[in-house]
């Protein structure tokens, strides 16, 4: 990882190696590295199981297509991909993490050729009532690396049978064995004026669990207020 604040990932290929990104995340490359826009993870040779990733991927509300970067080259090459937001990138070795991670829709940035891309549904029905940014998840298969980003600064908490609850938009993924779900923050009054939201994720069992401490959707939020608030000094000033 190159970067602090808004930080790169750098993947060296050997020659004939391919990575799969998100397209649009591709930051730089090396001019021997060739590049191809496909659709899905690459993963499925049918047509009906590409057609079936697409509509996985569309019900995330990602791109339909994903850009395979393969080197063409006879000597190793880099390619380079960055985060569409400031903040961390976190590499994960499925191979070491039971060979699956799940984790928040548009947190996967770029992962080892034959990593299966898919959605994963909340189990619990509280989830699929109260929906939000944690009903539907991105399901991650391989045994190969992967990398997600997160804002701010990234936590890794490791679950041996405990609980942790955190607002939904904070969690970025956690592995196999962990039990998730989304509930109600708790009494009336606490929801309506402790300013932590109406909802909260729990999660329980033994695993990893990784959580940002900036979401997009909350930076977002305060981009928006502070703009409108300008917009209404100048109007008032204007209007004097």
């Amino acid at each position: 990882m190159l970067g602090q604040g808004a930080q790169t990932v750098e993947i060296t290929l050997d020659p004939g190696e391919t990575v799969i990104a998100e397209a649009g995340a591709m930051n730089y490359m090396t001019g021997d590295i060739r590049f191809e826009t496909r659709m899905g993870d690459g993963s499925e040779s049918s047509l009906f199981g590409k057609l079936w990733g697409m509509g996985k991927r569309a019900l995330t509300g990602e791109s339909l297509f994903m850009t395979h970067f393969t080197n063409g080259g006879h000597s190793r090459q880099q390619v380079a991909f960055a985060a569409p937001y400031p903040g961390s990138v976190v590499p994960v070795d499925l191979g070491q993490t039971g060979g699956r991670l799940i984790c928040q829709k548009d947190s996967f940035l770029c992962a080892a050729h034959g990593t299966r891309i898919g959605i994963a549904f909340s189990k619990r029905i509280g989830a699929g009532f109260f929906g939000g940014e944690g009903f539907v998840l991105q399901s991650l298969e391989g045994d190969g690396l992967v990398f997600v980003h997160a804002g701010g600064t990234v936590i890794r908490k490791e679950l041996n049978n405990e609980t942790l609850r955190l607002d939904t938009g904070c969690l970025v993924g956690f592995t196999e064995g962990i039990d998730y779900d989304i509930g109600l923050a708790g009494g009336l009054k606490s929801m309506l004026f402790g300013g932590e939201g109406i909802l909260l994720a729990t999660l329980r069992g033994t695993g990893t669990v990784w959580v940002q401490s900036l979401p997009f959707s909350r930076l977002a939020e305060r981009i928006y207020e502070a703009t409108v608030k300008a917009r209404e000094e100048v109007r008032a000033d204007s209007s004097k």
